[in-house]
């Protein structure tokens, strides 16, 4: 079964592409848009077998799929609110049973619920810690059995630079992300010994739909404080997991800082 998947993957890609991902099964959380949804294309177009998690919003991550498989790629749409640990697991039976194995897992979903520390309500708080930053204890609670059944296993996790240098009206969201900079850290340690990286992406400010909704005159405010002047391409922050997924093969516990240089701290 798996050398006819292999095969399929095979058959549409350019051969002269490499596709060091071949026969790998990756999965995105919250992969339906912006930056998971560029990771999700960037993983397939190296030869993986993705699946595309969302929690709302299937559409999108269906057409998310039929972009992969109209470039010769193999996806599939799985939903799941990585929020709920109940989800998760029956998630990742889902993928166990689909396809036997999983290789690859990064940890992208995340919501904002912006407001200074002294409006911030409790809801606000829980809301985005448990998106944020439980969740991938979730997924990696479910995921790292089956890393280990491997012997080889990737988990990357897009944190932010916001949670090595704190954001004004972000307190819930920062704290999120610096977790997840520790949750990184410590599991890369315990699980070192069975060739199973965790690292971590700190993206800046990226060019998606938040960006866009953000007014002309905010966003000039913020292209100031960037010595390059520019915000990311979802593809450069994909192209930072690709490097960590398939290069990486000495590096764990570490932060991949992408930001244009907002933020130089050691």
């Amino acid at each position: 079964m798996e050398t006819k998947e292999r095969k399929a993957s095979a058959e549409k890609p350019d051969p002269t592409v490499p596709q060091p991902l071949l026969g790998r099964i990756a999965i995105v959380t919250g992969g339906s848009r912006g930056i998971g949804a560029a990771i999700a294309r960037e993983m397939a177009a190296s030869g993986a077998t993705v699946i595309v998690n969302y929690v709302r919003g299937a559409d999108a991550a269906k057409g998310v799929v039929a972009q992969i498989e109209a470039q010769g790629g193999k996806a599939q749409a799985e939903a799941g609110d990585v929020a709920d640990y109940d989800s998760v697991c029956a998630m990742f039976d889902r993928i166990k049973k689909d396809h036997g194995r999983l290789d690859i897992l990064i940890n992208n979903a995340g919501i904002l619920r912006d407001r200074t520390f002294k409006k911030m309500t409790m809801s606000d708080w829980h809301d985005v810690i448990n998106t944020n930053l439980t969740s991938v204890m979730h997924t990696c609670h479910c995921a790292v059995p089956m890393l280990l059944d491997n012997g080889w296993g990737r988990i990357i996790n897009i944190s932010s630079f916001v949670g090595q240098m704190g954001n004004f009206g972000q307190a819930n969201y920062s704290a999120a992300k610096a977790g997840i900079l520790g949750f990184t850290k410590t599991l890369a340690i315990e699980l070192a010994r069975y060739n199973v990286t965790v690292n971590a992406i700190c993206p800046g400010f990226v060019e998606t739909e938040m960006w866009a909704s953000v007014p002309s005159n905010i966003q000039e405010k913020i292209l100031d404080r960037i010595p390059m002047h520019r915000v990311a391409k979802a593809e450069e922050i994909a192209r930072g997991v690709r490097f960590l997924a398939v290069e990486g093969d000495y590096m764990t516990g570490q932060s991949l800082n992408i930001n244009g240089g907002v933020y130089m701290g050691w």
